[in-house]
């Protein structure tokens, strides 16, 4: 049983090494690490403030101006310097992705242990709830609920996170109603250990693969979500720049000044696809069936 568990919870060790040795994987990285350089040093990087509207920053007919050597992304239809709002855009990406889909996630795995573990009227009520919140299309969702809230950072968080969270909880409990059932756990009730003893020495640390790979993949999906949601008008509020409303302010220039759609969209696709790579590396990388295939 000792080593059971002690190679459940090594099971993250090696990874990096392993997941180094996958070309999508390293361009994920790099995508992901641009970013988040350009989001953190974006005061010293953006050579203005986001919401400065420049007295050179139109034509004199009153137009954006194309990207150029003085605005390297153009500008936009208020004369602001659309590489300095992308920078500080990427803080709030980022924010929201990283605390939204870290609270469904803890959501998530703590209504899937319970219901897989404990089960009966527990796991079937919630199992039950899980399944309500899955027949709800998740995009309307958060279109209610964003309606019913002000639109700031931490609503538009918290409103992602409270639609975000089924999916996790669905795999958290079949993998542990499958481990409940594994022979080591009924060794361990015979010798009389407790439910926190099982819990967190030997299902939490089996489950750590999967949190991983999912907390990666739901970034992703988060990501999306919030700049869904502020393209529609019902997410993060300007002026706070957010890739998705940077798309909802130009896009009436789709035609005139393709650059204002096309930069934020691209930055939106990159970064997902960025955390889809790394998530379906971290799948296989923590997969033991699939470690002799590396």
């Amino acid at each position: 049983m000792t080593d059971v568990t002690a190679s459940a919870t090594k099971a993250p060790a090696g990874a990096l090494r392993r997941l180094l040795r996958r070309k999508l994987a390293i361009l994920g990285l790099a995508i992901i690490a641009i970013v988040v350089l350009g989001a953190l040093f974006a005061p010293w990087i953006a050579p203005y403030a986001p919401e400065e509207q420049l007295f050179d920053g139109l034509t004199l007919e009153g137009a954006p101006l194309a990207p150029d050597a003085t605005f390297i992304f153009g500008t936009d239809l208020l004369g602001r310097d659309l590489f300095s709002r992308m920078l500080y855009g990427a803080q709030t990406s980022l924010v929201i992705g990283v605390v939204a889909n870290g609270i469904a996630l803890a959501i998530g795995t703590l209504i899937g242990v319970t219901a897989g573990f404990f089960r009966g009227w527990i796991g079937g009520g919630l199992m039950r709830l899980t399944d309500l919140m899955m027949a709800f299309p998740a995009l309307l969702l958060a279109i209610c609920l964003a309606a019913i809230f002000t639109p700031s950072l931490w609503i538009v968080a918290m409103v992602i996170a409270l639609v975000n969270w089924v999916q996790t909880a669905r795999v958290i409990y079949t993998e542990t109603t499958a481990l409940a059932e594994r022979e080591f756990i009924a060794a361990e009730r015979t010798l009389g250990a407790g439910t926190g003893r099982i819990l967190f020495r030997h299902i939490l640390p089996h489950l750590v693969p999967t949190v991983i790979v999912w907390g990666t993949l739901g970034i992703s999906t988060t990501v999306l979500l919030e700049a869904t949601l502020s393209f529609l008008g019902v997410g993060v509020q300007p002026p706070t720049p957010s890739w998705g409303n940077i798309i909802f302010e130009n896009q009436t220039y789709f035609q005139a000044a393709p650059w204002l759609v096309f930069i934020p969209g691209a930055a939106i696709v990159l970064l997902a696809l960025a955390f889809n790579l790394v998530g379906d590396a971290l799948r296989d990388v923590l997969d033991p069936t699939q470690r002799g295939r590396d």
